[in-house]
């Protein structure tokens, strides 16, 4: 990789982690390529990325970023998880390591926020945005249409009486 080259991976990699909410440090020395494949997949599918570079370019790239805090775990063959959810890199990143040993989360950080290797899980349970998203939809619609229930009920009531002094009278 000559000067040029490593000055636009720096760059490209300095962008992605200024726009990422959550970046996930981990080893992953004995993977086969298949299974590098499907954590890239997998992670790609979540809205999120995974990139291996040299260390060095990524500590070049995390400077002037939130993120600067995981330089210290960048040490030996590193991969990088990172995505604009907080939650969905650090949940493909903890479901795939429970797969694979050689897999081994190190850290991360959520914005400047430096977490450990249990703070990557414990940010792994969280429910994703979309999640949070439909559940505040749901109890923001619950008193609304409670409301209308309640609204409709009288008439409804009312529709049943008549109903049945209608068949009443019939049968008389």
């Amino acid at each position: 990789m000559d000067r040029a080259e490593k000055r636009e991976t720096v760059e490209a990699l300095h962008d992605a982690f200024a726009k990422t909410d959550a970046i996930v440090v981990a080893h992953y020395a004995g993977l086969s390529v298949s299974d590098m494949t499907r954590l890239r997949r997998d992670m790609r599918s979540a809205g999120g990325q995974v990139k291996v570079a040299k260390n060095r370019l990524v500590k070049l790239a995390l400077e002037g970023t939130d993120a600067k805090g995981i330089t210290d775990l960048l040490k030996g063959p590193t991969c990088l998880a990172y995505s604009e959810d907080p939650v969905a890199a650090p949940k493909v990143a903890v479901k795939f390591a429970k797969t694979n040993d050689k897999f081994v989360i190190l850290g991360g950080a959520m914005g400047a926020t430096v977490l450990n290797p249990e703070g990557v899980s414990s940010l792994a349970n969280l429910p994703s945005l979309d999640e949070l998203r439909s559940k505040l939809l749901g109890l923001i619609q619950a008193p609304a249409s409670k409301i209308a229930r309640v609204l409709n009920e009288p008439g409804g009531q009312l529709a049943r009486v008549f109903a049945a002094y209608g068949k009443t009278g019939e049968a008389a």
